[in-house]
């Protein structure tokens, strides 16, 4: 039986895609990788909210898998919009990395740094620790955005944990920060095994139910704080409680939650945006 596999084309990407590969392997299994190029991978300069923010790096695979080219699709989780588009089911979660933000070029904020990043919700919360600092957009993949630092002369950029951890560049970690001081995008750290609505037996025996449970409840948060919302927002759950997090981009105000309940806990944030 041959299984088509999409993934994005980044090195990243195709290392997470195999990481996945290895799990779905069996005998009678052949597993075929198919790139795919999406709408965030074609434009590397202008913001993300200018190119549709959240699922500029997943679209194009979800069309693929709706199109029957390619039977999963993997994703990076905190990549996909906080809902599954019809008929589309996320099949699997493999288990969770580290889900932490990563400081690259130096082991703590200090005043007046420069710093890279293209994430709001990172931008905000690292303005409200450290109000001076100068935040510098930064795109690209990881390769890319680790030298764009020495060429432009940044202090630091700040990037997922586990992208450089899976691409074995963890010794460019300087400082991993916790969920108190930067709360996580969430779902980050967790790959996403999408498959089409009656296929789940594909994937069925890589679902880690820990992950699972964690991760769709921080999706359904963010979903509950709703579309109109355009402060960054963000939601983490520790494996005992749930945190979610909203903030205005400058970092002039920063609101954290903790409930049970994901969607009250999202409408609780959604009624904080100033």
């Amino acid at each position: 039986m041959l299984i088509r596999v999409g993934s994005r084309g980044s090195r990243l990407a195709l290392t997470q895609a195999d990481i996945a590969a290895a799990c779905l392997r069996a005998p009678g299994i052949e597993i075929a990788l198919i790139p795919i190029t999406t709408a965030g991978d074609r434009d590397r300069t202008k913001p993300f909210g200018e190119i549709g923010l959240r699922g500029v790096f997943v679209k194009e695979l979800e069309e693929a898998l709706l199109e029957r080219r390619i039977d999963i699709a993997v994703h990076s989780a905190k990549d996909m919009t906080s809902t599954d588009p019809a008929g589309l089911v996320v099949g699997a979660y493999l288990e969770r990395d580290d889900p932490r933000d990563a400081l690259c070029g130096a082991d703590a904020i200090r005043p007046g740094m420069r710093v890279g990043t293209a994430s709001a919700r990172r931008k905000a919360q690292l303005l409200f620790l450290e109000p001076t600092l100068s935040i510098e957009p930064l795109r690209g993949n990881i390769d890319t955005r680790l030298r764009k630092r020495t060429e432009r002369g940044l202090d630091a950029v700040v990037l997922a944990a586990c992208g450089l951890d899976r691409l074995g560049l963890a010794r460019e970690i300087g400082k991993r920060f916790e969920p108190d001081e930067l709360l996580p995008e969430a779902a980050q750290g967790a790959l996403a095994l999408q498959v089409r609505e009656g296929d789940e037996h594909l994937v069925a025996a890589a679902d880690h139910g820990e992950t699972r449970g964690r991760v769709e409840a921080e999706r359904a948060a963010v979903a509950a704080v709703g579309g109109g919302c355009l402060a960054p927002v963000a939601a983490y759950h520790d494996g005992v409680r749930l945190t979610g997090l909203i903030a205005a981009e400058d970092g002039s105000w920063l609101e954290r939650r903790i409930g049970d309940d994901p969607v009250a806990l999202g409408l609780e944030l959604a009624a904080l945006e100033r």
